[in-house]
């Protein structure tokens, strides 16, 4: 090797040396940025101030939706860093609400929280597709084993876990009457459906509707208050658990009262909603209509919320319907927690408003039902929703089949199909026939 070049040989080696302490003392510097990425990455996750909370129910209208504003209200006094996102979507009963959930559900985009009626619904249909969280911690947390009815919580539960927060209870079989049509056409408040058919032969001389009837819901509505009347509630409850024969001789005779009782409703009631109906009730155009007590709330409220403003009493009158007196058919409506839940803590955020005295105080007396909890103060209520607390406290109590409470989706769906076409012919044997079916496909009779 030339000796000239052992120079810059040396020369190199030194650069390459101290390029390679150079990369050695930076490498230091950016390993120390990594941990200020780290922990930025929590702050994205939680729910800081200005998260939402999507609440879904089918509350849009009357009582109902003035007093779910009423909830919003005590909620937002409690959380006001949450932002209360009202996916209501209208339709009685549910019947759009639960049909637009379904395919969000299906589609793995729940809200965070729904309404959900207690029993088959929650039970049958939401806990069996695992689409909602157990609540055991939060009904720890807040003692409310203490004031909820022992009636209540089976119907939420499945196993050791409870799956709802009930906000109330409101009771389905409730006769509303106009005071002045019922006078004027010198009948009595009926208490058999003997009794109903001849003051019904007094209102229709006089031009007036017997009975106000909505939309196919109203009518299945309609159907398990004749059915509870007629057959009484240990075979009515008996229809529910496979004890009571659907094919049998006295749910034929049951059938053909319902079908005598379509015979004196409006001829417009597939076009009218619940809400329609039961105002044909208080502007005299009819004398009954049977429906559940948020009739109450609609009767009552606030005209400013598009309620009527009558005076309970005065305005309108109530009654047990034909058979019915001393039974209390009841529904509940409550709130969930879905699995997967984009915002879980405000979603409890929004449970521990519904299960609260305060939240059930400032939402039943608006929406015409009484509280879940056993603690609210009855002068809060009118004279009719105190006369729910008395009787849902000694009376006996059934289920509802329209509002859940009773049979699972499936049944219920296949129930409603069946309806729908004895609407059509009024064929009391292919109906029963339909409804032997449904409970052995999908009720308890498999």
């Amino acid at each position: 090797m030339s000796k000239r070049l052992i120079p810059a040989l040396l020369v190199c080696m030194l650069l390459l040396v101290a390029c390679g302490q150079a990369a050695t003392t930076q490498a230091p510097v950016e390993k120390t940025e990594a941990p200020a990425e780290e922990t930025e990455a929590p702050v994205e996750e939680t729910e800081a101030p200005g998260v939402q909370v999507e609440v879904f129910s089918w509350w849009t209208g009357g009582g109902e939706a003035a007093g779910l504003d009423e909830m919003i209200k005590v909620f937002g006094a409690a959380n006001a860093d949450i932002e209360f996102v009202n996916s209501a979507v209208a339709g009685g009963a549910g019947t759009n609400a639960r049909a637009v959930l379904a395919s969000r559900l299906a589609a793995g985009d729940p809200p965070d929280s729904w309404q959900a009626h207690a029993g088959q619904e929650i039970i049958g249909t939401y806990v069996a597709g695992a689409q909602i969280e157990p609540l055991n911690d939060l009904y720890e947390s807040e003692g409310w084993m203490d004031v909820l009815p022992d009636t209540l919580i089976p119907l939420i539960s499945e196993g050791d876990n409870i799956y709802s927060v009930p906000v109330n209870i409101h009771r389905a079989n409730v006769m509303w009457y106009n005071p002045t049509v019922v006078a004027d056409a010198g009948v009595e408040i009926p208490t058999t459906w003997d009794e109903f058919f001849t003051a019904c032969e007094s209102i229709e001389a006089a031009d007036k509707i017997c009975l106000s009837m909505g939309e196919q819901w109203t009518a299945m509505h309609l159907m398990e208050v004749v059915l509870l009347g007629e057959l009484g509630a240990d075979a009515y409850n008996g229809l529910w658990d496979g004890t009571t024969d659907w094919g049998s001789d006295e749910v034929t005779a049951a059938l053909e009262t319902f079908n005598e009782v379509l015979g004196h409703v409006n001829s417009d009631a597939s076009t009218l909603t619940w809400q329609d109906a039961a105002q044909l009730v208080a502007n005299g155009d009819a004398a009954f209509n049977i429906m559940g007590d948020w009739v109450d709330g609609y009767f009552s409220g606030d005209t400013t919320g598009g309620n009527l403003g009558l005076v309970p009493g005065e305005g309108y009158g109530w009654a047990p319907p034909p058979g019915t007196d001393g039974v209390f058919q009841f529904l509940s409506d409550s709130f969930v927690l879905a699995s997967g839940a984009p915002h879980p803590d405000a979603a409890l955020a929004w449970l521990k408003v519904c299960g609260s005295k305060e939240g059930q105080e400032a939402f039943n007396p608006v929406k015409g039902s009484i509280c879940a909890r056993t603690d609210c103060d009855a002068d809060l209520f009118n004279v009719y929703l105190q006369s729910a607390m008395e009787d849902w406290a000694t009376d006996i109590v059934v289920g509802s089949l329209t509002h859940g409470v009773t049979a699972n989706d499936s049944f219920k769906d296949e129930i409603n199909t069946a309806l729908g076409l004895f609407m059509g012919d009024l064929d009391v044997a292919a109906f029963q026939e339909a409804l032997v079916a449904a409970c052995s496909s999908a009720g308890p009779c498999q």
